[in-house]
């Protein structure tokens, strides 16, 4: 017995679409055919019974194909039986050309269970070329024609059913890929926002801090800091909206001088590197990042006294002498992780003996794309 496409895995409507309604009325020449082979050899009475047939069995076509379209496939199996028995029905009347309706009924069999389209087509196929032959009233080699027929029908359903199929799958990864985008697209816009605002944010509360508590001492000092608030709102906002639109410049060497006066601001000593020669082009950017986001946990979290930031071709570390580990979780190192992970780096991250924590970010020498 057929697998039916009722206990199949993964069964689809396979009638869907104006290219499978076009080849589905194709199929009706076939029934018409069989409709001449009935006014060849039947006349009278005989003929008209031969024609009801032939209406039958288009009827049951239509409706096969719209069980087919509901995957109502108890429905649609019934009504491949009924048209069993038509073909069976008409052969008196029309022979031969009886198995051209057999060749509707195998290519809706194929469609359904294409695991067993050559069961399906050798068995018909043989049918119309043995039983012209088993019949002696019956041309013995009029079956090659109606065999011809279903072996070229049956391939082309089934060759179309295939390329459907295909069209499908492709339809749905390319929805797919658009949707993992999109999901992309938002994590990155998240990770930059967190990064970008997370260092502008962090350098306008130091910097207000610190012009309030010199205000009442150093007006002048206070006025400066607080245009440099101004100045990194700006800069923020500027930063903000490049990170939405997807393009954002970060340089390491822009970095590391927010990062010095950053550091200044808050009390903490820089000793921070005045060139960025030695760092692989390649590598610029995703070090950058990294910079931003140590120095900006150092002067949110540490409370260190001191901070160091060495480099090398494809490895920077930022070392400080503060309590250390209160970001180590935090949004911002995930972040980091996913950037350098993307382009086949490492990130470490620990406290330090007796106090302090070091960032370590080791990126692969033969990576040259910058990220």
């Amino acid at each position: 017995m057929y697998e039916t496409a009722g206990t199949r895995p993964g069964a689809e409507p396979w009638v869907r679409g104006r290219r499978r309604v076009l080849l589905a009325a194709g199929m009706l020449a076939y029934p018409t055919l069989t409709a001449v082979g009935v006014s060849t050899y039947s006349t009278g009475g005989r003929a008209v019974a031969g024609y009801v047939i032939v209406a039958a069995f288009c009827c049951c076509y239509i409706l096969a194909g719209l069980a087919g379209a509901r995957q109502a496939w108890r429905t649609f199996w019934a009504v491949i039986g009924v048209q069993l028995a038509l073909i069976i029905a008409v052969m008196p009347f029309a022979r031969e050309q009886a198995f051209l309706m057999a060749a509707v009924t195998a290519s809706l069999a194929v469609i359904v269970l294409r695991r067993h389209e050559v069961l399906i087509t050798a068995t018909v196929t043989l049918a119309a070329v043995l039983v012209p032959v088993a019949v002696p009233s019956w041309d013995a080699s009029a079956g090659l024609f109606p065999a011809i027929a279903i072996i070229f029908t049956v391939l082309i359903s089934y060759a179309f059913t295939e390329m459907v199929t295909a069209n499908r799958a492709l339809i749905e990864a390319r929805a797919e890929i658009a949707q993992l985008a999109s999901e992309a697209e938002r994590n990155r816009i998240a990770r930059d926002l967190h990064d970008l605002l997370g260092h502008s944010l962090t350098t306008i509360t130091v910097k207000a801090g610190l012009a309030r508590r010199i205000g009442a001492n150093d007006v002048d000092r206070s006025l400066r800091e607080i245009a440099e608030v101004e100045n990194l709102s700006r800069q923020a906002l500027t930063d903000v909206r490049a990170a939405v639109s997807g393009y954002r410049e970060v340089t390491l060497a822009g970095e590391l001088a927010r990062g010095k006066e950053l550091l200044r601001a808050a009390g903490v000593v820089a000793d921070l590197p005045t060139a960025t020669d030695v760092v692989d082009a390649a590598h610029r950017e995703v070090l950058a990042w990294a910079v931003r986001e140590g120095l900006t946990n150092v002067a949110r979290h540490a409370r260190a006294t001191r901070c160091t930031v060495t480099l090398s071709a494809a490895q920077v570390e930022i070392r400080d002498d503060g309590v250390g580990g209160a970001a180590a979780d935090g949004n911002g190192l995930s972040g980091l992780r996913e950037r350098v992970a993307a382009v086949g780096g490492k990130v470490e991250a620990g406290p330090l003996q007796p106090r302090g924590w070091r960032l370590s970010v080791n990126l692969d020498p033969a990576v040259k794309v910058s990220a």
